[in-house]
């Protein structure tokens, strides 16, 4: 994490130039920083400690009248975070809600831990404190005791995932009076994954097909997806559902016709008799549609007696009330920011679902975002300037279109290797998840570790002759080096040297993204 935070001094003793010293301090939590301008020479490692593990490191590295904070983790801890980033970019858990609510057999499932009288009793409850029909039968019975027996890994990830997501879903369904457990409906639509498509078009946390989405008020352009934003789609969703319930006056019907259009419902009670029981008229509706309310009801239950069968959720790293936005004043990368402020770009784009191209455009009268974590707001916009100024300068340096086509031998052959993912494969190539699935005829996001993949990257490999002439291009007789040092990114070090951008030191030493590590040798072109 990289903070450009100006702090006043406290004695005249750091007020005045001195020798560097470095001293290390236990502490039992961080300082509070004040925002003003000193010259400051000294160096501070701060550090603090847990038992037998080291919880996190401040390196504080003076830079005129600039100090530069580098917190950095526990390599153990930070481990378990990128393990917590990968399960929220994975597909899996939406694919295996998918296939759960259109393969269910309603089998009878043997799971001696909870007994039919308890779940009677639990049932019973719980159709107490909500608006929705929840009675016992064997089909409800069924999915419960399957999800419980087969699935109690994935429920405590999306438990996890509900502890970022429902405050939010929360606060609007309380302000358009709708059920909270409405909550619910999200994790059986999508997982709670914001960028989760279906193979019909259905996008987003809600799942709004394009049609319904602009019914709603819900931008889809080419750089902007508002089906994937989580706010903007839990209004419409919000206001969706309330319409639909105008129309049945009843939750369990409003909830079918959210799944498969009010005229799938209509035309199943017409075949049912006229009944409007959505359990007399279950066996009507569309295959997919006659799991969907089971699926929502026990997901319910499991969600609020959780503890009674010891489902332990795995932890967001940071809820959303910790989480804050800015209005963009020109068009920025995520990369940029991800760079500039050292924030993972995964964290971004959880953070930033709705971008496609993980661009914000900057358009008159449209008021586009980007979400921070919260401790990185105040970074951001006392440093905003600068920022831009990257983002205007990469953008500048981009290539241009050239005025004739070129053949080019770019194909290359990838074998995906442990802890890949698609969006890191993306990444590494600079193209799309969408692109590298296309290529390679892939339906889900799932990999296997040896897979060889087709891609086509960014910047295509010519012919050797090419390569040649690029190689003499550029030289490196009078190159500097630079020795990285604690706390640099690429960004700091471009700073240093005039004319130099983040785009040169990757092209100057083929680095890919921007790990870098302390003492590592970069060759600083003069040439």
């Amino acid at each position: 994490m990289t903070s450009f935070v100006h702090i006043q001094a406290q004695n005249d003793s750091l007020s005045k130039p001195s020798i560097h010293r470095v001293s290390t301090i236990i502490l039992d939590t961080l300082p509070i920083l004040k925002k003003d301008t000193v010259q400051i020479t000294t160096q501070i490692q701060k550090v603090q400690s847990k038992g037998e593990f080291i919880a996190d490191t401040l390196v504080t590295e003076v830079l005129k009248d600039t100090v530069m904070y580098n917190p950095q983790d526990h390599h153990r801890l930070a481990d378990l975070d990128a393990r917590w980033k990968q399960e929220l970019y994975s597909s899996g858990l939406f694919d295996t809600i998918y296939r759960t609510v259109t393969e269910q057999t309603y089998e009878e499932v043997v799971y001696p831990e909870l007994s039919t009288d308890t779940l009677k009793a639990r049932l019973a409850r719980l159709n107490q404190r909500t608006p929705f029909n929840i009675a016992y039968n064997k089909s409800l019975e069924s999915v419960i005791k399957s999800y419980l027996k087969n699935r109690r890994e994935h429920l405590e990830r999306l438990m996890g995932l509900s502890h970022f997501y429902f405050p939010l879903f929360e606060q609007e369904l309380d302000r358009q009076n709708i059920p909270l457990e409405i909550k619910y409906l999200a994790i059986v639509e999508s997982a709670l994954r914001p960028r989760a498509k279906s193979r019909v078009g259905a996008t987003g946390l809600w799942q709004f097909m394009f049609g319904t989405g602009k019914q709603f008020g819900l931008e889809v352009s080419s750089y902007v997806d508002e089906r994937m934003d989580p706010i903007m789609a839990t209004k419409a969703a919000c206001k969706y559902l309330a319409n639909l319930y105008k129309i049945f006056g009843d939750w369990d019907l409003a909830l079918a016709s959210y799944n498969s259009g009010p005229g799938n419902v209509t035309k199943a009670i017409r075949r049912s008799g006229g009944y409007k029981n959505y359990w007399n008229i279950r066996s009507y509706l569309p295959r997919e549609t006659a799991g969907y309310l089971p699926a929502f009801l026990a997901t319910m239950y499991i969600f609020e007696f959780a503890e009674e069968h010891d489902l332990q959720p795995v932890k967001p790293k940071f809820a959303y009330f910790e989480t804050d936005t800015v209005k963009v004043k020109q068009t920025i990368r995520l990369e940029h920011v991800s760079e500039s402020m050292n924030i993972p770009i995964e964290e971004l784009q959880f953070l930033n679902p709705s971008y496609k191209l993980d661009i914000i455009p900057f358009v008159k009268d449209e008021d586009y975002v980007l979400r921070l974590p919260l401790e990185k707001t105040g970074t951001f916009v006392a440093n905003e300037s600068q920022v831009y100024a990257l983002a205007k300068a990469e953008f500048d340096k981009q290539e241009k279109p050239l005025p004739k086509l070129f053949e080019a031998e770019s194909k290359i052959r990838y074998r995906v290797r442990s802890g890949d993912y698609l969006g890191k494969i993306a990444r590494k190539f600079g193209v799309r998840v969408s692109q590298l699935k296309r290529w390679n005829g892939l339906r889900s996001n799932n990999l296997r570790i040896g897979q060889r993949l087709s891609i086509f990257p960014k910047k295509p490999v010519t012919s050797s002759s090419s390569k040649v002439a690029a190689a003499k291009k550029q030289d490196f007789s009078n190159a500097k080096i630079y020795t990285v040092r604690s706390g640099d990114t690429l960004w700091s070090i471009s700073k240093k040297f005039s004319g130099v951008s983040i785009e040169n030191l990757k092209t100057w030493n083929n680095i890919r993204g921007s790990g870098i590590k302390p003492g590592m040798k970069l060759k600083i072109s003069k040439s």
